[in-house]
């Protein structure tokens, strides 16, 4: 059991580590800003437990950005660690498919409370902001994937 947790663990850091990449490789070739939905999300998260976070303006920003970036990290590790729990238990599919699987736990382990919260709307989004998002998951995904199957 302790080797599945930690083969998910590494394989979720590992595609976290992948969907940054693609992430940043889309901001750098498109010019597009960075997303503010993981600082609000934290801050979304942080008042509905009645948790305040510290600081004014630029400081709480700052807590903010690493707070979100940190949620990030740990739902990727946590994605990993399912996606390994469930190759334990036998579900063993082609890689095509357990890549796509993957992504979209991924991707809805970050929407749906996204859209719980009222951060974000995902059936507002254009094409493009579909394909932002679902292209860095696809990279988590096959990375993730992978990385459990070897």
């Amino acid at each position: 059991m302790l080797r599945t947790l930690s083969r998910g663990a590494l394989a979720g850091a590992a595609g976290t580590t992948a969907l940054n990449a693609v992430t940043y490789l889309d901001m750098a070739v498109r010019a597009r800003p960075s997303s503010s939905t993981p600082e609000r999300t934290v801050d979304a998260l942080a008042g509905r437990a009645h948790v305040e976070i510290p600081g004014d303006g630029p400081q709480r920003q700052a807590r903010l950005t690493g707070l979100g970036a940190l949620n990030g990290i740990a739902l990727g590790a946590g994605i990993g660690v399912i996606a390994a729990g469930l190759r334990r238990i036998g579900v063993r599919p082609p890689w095509w498919a357990g890549s796509v699987g993957v992504a979209g736990l991924a991707m809805a382990a970050s929407a749906v409370p996204m859209a719980r919260l009222g951060v974000s709307d995902p059936r507002t989004w254009s094409a493009a902001d579909w394909l932002s998002d679902a292209l860095p998951h696809l990279a988590y995904g096959f990375v993730a994937h992978e990385a459990i199957s070897a």
